[in-house]
C-alpha cells in the first residue's frame, strides 16, 4: 500500500524560507526577553499522564495525546480500560511541564526564577485555519514573586518583543480571577456555579450578550437576575481610564478585597507609566477569563485587529507549583502565541546569500578555499557546481534566494579574486 507523504492533518512541513522568517521571529524575541533577565530552559515533550490530568488545564485536558505503555502485545484483554494502558501523553503547554521542572530543580535555582521557554506542544485539536495539532510555545514565567513586579514586568517585556518583530497595534486586556469570584459571588451565584457561569463569559466576544445569556440561563440553568445583575456591572466597568480602575472596582463590587484593588491599580499605574515611552495600549476587560483553571489572580491578553484570537496570553498560577512540590509558590507567566506572530510579521531581512560556481576544471581545494574566505567576514555562502547553461542555473540560484555569485573558472595565483556579482544583473 502505497503511503500518503501529506504531513499528518493538522501538522505541516516548513520549507527554508518559512522557517527563516521564524528564527528570525524567535531570535529577536529571545533577545528580548535576555535583556529583561530571563533564562531559557527545556522540559520533555512527554509527561506523566496523571500530572496532565491533572486537572489543571482546562478544556485542553480533552485534547492530550496518549501514549501507550511499553510492552503491550498486538492484542489486550476486552474490558481493560484505557486509562490502564497509558503512562505518558504529550505535553499541551509548557506551564505544566515547567511546574514540574522548578518542583524537581527548585534547590539550584535562584529564590526568583525568571524562565524562558520555546518549544513544540501538541493538542487532538479540529484541524482549521490558525489552528494546529502540533505548534510552538514561546513562554516567560517568574517565579518566586508574589508581587505585581511580575505581571507588570511579563507585560512590558510582551509587548516590548512584539513591537521588535514589528507587530504593532496591539492591545492588553487585563483582569483578575479574584473579581470574577467575588462578583459571581455578590451576585448571588452558589460557588459551583461559577465555572459554568466563566465559561459561559469567556464566549462574550463571539455570541455577545445575547448568547451569553442563553447559555448561562437556558443552558446552564443560573439565575436570570444574577445574570442581569453581572451584565450591568460589567457593562459598568468597560473602558475605564486608569486612575479610575480602582475606584470603579470597588465601587462594583464592595466584597472585593482591598489587595485586588490595590494590585490592580498599581498594574494599570505602571502600563501608564510605560505608555509615556513608548506606545501601549491597554484595558481592563471585566469579561476576560482564560480557558486554564490553575490561575490564581491577575489574567491578562493581547489582542491584535488582524487576529481572530489572542497573539498571547497569561496570568497569575500561585497554587499550581505547589500541587508538584507541597507548599505553594507565587508564579506568573505569559505565553506567545508565536504561530499567530509568524502569520503577523513584516517581511523579513532578506538573505544575503553568496553562491561561489566553479567549471569542472576549477579544483575543489580551491573553491572551498575561497568559500571559507567569504564566510570569514560573517557571510552565508554556499559552494556550487556549474552545470547547464550559466544563465538558468543562475536563474534557480536567484529563485532559491540567493542574492549574489562568484564564478571561478580558472584558479588564479596572482593574489586577485573574482568579483561577485549580483544576481538579476546581466550575465
Amino acid at each position: 500500500m502505497k503511503i500518503d507523504n501529506s504531513p499528518p492533518r493538522g501538522t505541516r512541513d516548513l520549507l527554508p524560507d518559512s522557517v527563516a522568517a521564524r528564527d528570525h521571529v524567535l531570535a529577536t524575541i529571545s533577545e528580548v526577553y535576555r535583556r529583561y533577565g530571563f533564562q531559557r530552559i527545556e522540559t520533555p515533550a512527554l509527561e506523566d499522564i496523571r500530572r496532565l490530568q491533572g486537572g489543571q488545564g482546562g478544556e485542553n485536558e480533552k485534547l492530550i495525546f496518549q501514549v501507550l505503555k511499553r510492552g503491550l502485545g498486538d492484542h489486550v484483554e476486552a474490558g481493560i480500560p484505557i486509562g490502564d494502558l497509558i503512562d505518558l501523553g504529550l505535553r499541551f503547554d509548557l506551564t505544566v511541564p515547567l511546574v514540574r521542572f522548578y518542583a524537581n530543580n527548585h534547590a539550584t535555582l535562584p529564590s526568583t526564577f525568571r524562565a524562558f521557554q520555546f518549544a513544540p506542544v501538541w493538542r487532538a485539536e479540529r484541524p482549521q485555519k490558525g489552528r494546529y495539532r502540533q505548534f510552538y510555545q514561546c513562554d516567560i514565567d517568574l517565579i518566586g514573586d508574589a508581587s505585581v513586579l511580575a505581571e507588570v514586568e511579563l507585560i512590558e517585556a510582551t509587548t516590548e518583543a512584539l513591537d521588535a518583530v514589528g507587530i504593532t497595534d496591539t492591545t492588553v486586556r487585563l483582569s483578575d480571577r479574584r473579581f470574577l469570584s467575588a462578583l459571581a459571588a455578590h451576585v448571588g451565584l452558589a460557588e459551583l456555579e461559577w465555572p459554568g457561569f466563566f465559561i459561559g463569559l469567556d464566549k462574550l466576544d463571539k455570541i455577545g450578550w445575547d448568547g451569553v445569556r442563553a447559555e448561562l440561563i437556558e443552558k446552564r440553568g443560573l439565575s436570570a437576575m444574577a445574570v442581569d445583575n453581572a451584565q450591568s456591572i460589567i457593562q459598568g466597568l468597560v473602558g475605564l481610564e486608569a486612575d479610575k480602575v480602582a475606584d470603579r472596582l470597588a465601587d462594583a463590587v464592595p466584597s472585593l478585597p482591598d489587595e485586588v484593588v490595590s494590585d490592580m491599580a498599581t498594574t494599570v499605574g505602571c502600563l501608564a507609566d510605560i505608555g509615556t515611552k513608548r506606545t501601549i495600549r491597554w484595558e481592563f476587560d471585566p469579561t476576560l477569563v482564560r480557558g486554564m483553571g490553575y490561575y490564581t489572580g491577575q489574567i491578562f491578553e493581547i489582542s491584535h485587529p488582524k487576529s481572530s484570537s489572542s497573539v498571547a496570553g497569561g496570568g497569575r498560577y500561585d497554587k499550581l507549583v505547589g500541587s508538584s512540590l507541597g507548599k505553594d509558590i507565587p508564579a506568573c507567566g505569559f505565553s506567545l502565541g508565536f504561530e499567530r506572530i509568524v502569520d503577523l510579521i513584516p517581511d523579513v531581512p532578506s538573505r544575503s546569500a553568496l553562491a561561489v560556481l566553479f567549471e569542472p576544471d576549477v579544483p575543489v581545494s580551491y573553491a572551498l578555499q575561497r568559500a571559507r574566505e567569504v564566510r570569514a567576514h560573517g557571510r552565508e555562502t554556499t559552494v556550487v557546481r556549474r552545470s547547464g547553461k550559466l544563465p538558468a542555473q543562475l536563474g534557480r540560484l536567484e529563485g532559491q534566494g540567493f542574492t549574489g555569485f562568484v564564478h571561478l573558472r580558472t584558479v588564479l595565483t596572482d593574489g586577485t579574486t573574482e568579483s561577485e556579482r549580483p544576481l538579476g544583473a546581466p550575465k
